[in-house]
């Protein structure tokens, strides 16, 4: 009898150790929104993450022009004899110095040879315009060649008339450049034109450039920020890392423990300009934002590691599925489940103890029913008289 209380006592005893509380376990919607990739999927998406800090913070405006020469900067070739073109050194797009030989012009007058004279680049720069073909006639009135000094350029950029009031003389600009898109240049605002576009409702402003490397060009296509004003200690991030549509914006941040995962954090923005956005609530300062490869991590699903592996490494020791560490009961309960496997485990040898008992008790009351004679009643018949 003992034994069969013994039973259900030890059933107890496993499942309340296999039930002792456990640390809780990684939220549902924290692991939902956690992408674990591996260092190739990281190399791959090329990954790259910048740092949520507090900066100045620039309100721009926005506006499309082009680049132009200076108009003082231009130079000509002429001849001040007639004649005809018998030598060209410097052709479209060569660069010259100031009193390079860059024609040689052969005089009308009478001669065996006729009398010739070099024509010298009047200044430096790049040649912008050439009108010369060997042989060809000259005329005192007719210009030869345009030399740019492109050193320095004008981008005019066309900005609308309610803005031109918030802008000042010597206040900045980001500039692009579409020809260069990995290029960013700085402009200062030198004046406004003396007339608006009527048709256009714009005024254009010309900012003064710098071209060390002769890359800009006239009539390049060009996008302007203007900087409107400054604000200090703003938490900021590059627009790349923004994601979502406008009424659920969101970034992905570097976990700070597990390596090669990002979770997606919901924020809330403010201004934005041509570089940066403002970050009203959502991250601190230090979170490591992903800018490179944010877009595509929100096509990765859950990533190429489950959250248990990637705790796994990252810790040292067992999880669960759910990221809860695993406790030194389900450690027993597991260890004992796969010993059941092979070797009987101490409930299972004395439940088998207990029915071997039963059975051997059943066997021998019947044994001793069988053996014991069965006394059945004797009824004698009265006697008849």
């Amino acid at each position: 009898m003992n034994r069969l209380f013994l039973r259900p006592l030890l059933c107890t005893l496993a499942i309340s150790a296999a039930t002792v509380s456990t640390p809780a376990a990684v939220s549902p919607e924290k692991a939902a929104a956690t992408v674990i990739l591996d260092e190739t999927g990281v190399n791959n998406l090329k990954i790259a993450t910048v740092e949520a800090e507090e900066t100045v913070f620039e309100q721009t405006a926005f506006a499309l022009g082009r680049i132009q020469p200076i108009p003082e900067h231009r130079a000509v070739v002429s001849s001040r004899i007639p004649g005809r073109i018998i030598e060209i050194k410097s052709i479209l797009g060569t660069v010259v110095q100031a009193g390079t030989e860059v024609l040689r012009l052969e005089s009308r007058q009478p001669g065996d040879p006729p009398p010739s004279i070099w024509l010298k680049a009047p200044a430096g720069g790049l040649v912008t315009k050439s009108d010369t073909r060997l042989g060809e006639p000259v005329d005192p009135d007719k210009v030869l060649m345009e030399i740019t000094d492109l050193s320095q350029v004008h981008a005019v950029a066309r900005v609308p008339e309610h803005l031109a009031g918030r802008i000042q003389p010597g206040c900045t600009a980001h500039i692009r450049v579409s020809a260069l898109p990995n290029e960013s240049f700085e402009g200062t605002l030198l004046r406004f034109a003396t007339s608006a576009d009527r048709a256009t409702g714009t005024i254009d402003a010309l900012f003064a450039l710098a071209n060390p490397t002769l890359s800009l060009r006239p009539d390049m296509r060009a996008e302007f920020s203007i900087v409107l004003g400054r604000r200090e200690n703003v938490t900021s991030i590059p627009r790349s890392a923004l994601q979502g549509d406008a009424s659920s914006r969101f970034v992905y941040v570097k976990d700070y423990e597990l390596p090669f995962a990002f979770v997606k954090v919901p924020v809330q923005t403010g201004a934005i300009n041509d570089r940066f956005v403002e970050i009203t609530s959502g991250l601190l300062a230090g979170d490591e934002v992903v800018t490179t490869g944010a877009y595509s991590l929100a096509f990765a699903g859950r990533g190429s590691v489950s959250l248990k592996a990637a705790l796994d490494a990252a810790h040292g020791h067992e999880h669960n599925e759910d990221g809860s560490e695993v406790t030194a009961g389900q450690k027993t309960a597991s260890t004992a489940t796969a010993q059941s496997t092979t070797t009987p485990s101490l409930l299972t040898l004395l439940s088998l103890a207990s029915n071997a008992l039963l059975l051997a008790l059943l066997i021998a009351s019947k044994r001793s029913a069988q053996l014991t004679p069965t006394h059945t009643p004797h009824f004698s018949e009265p006697e008849i008289r």
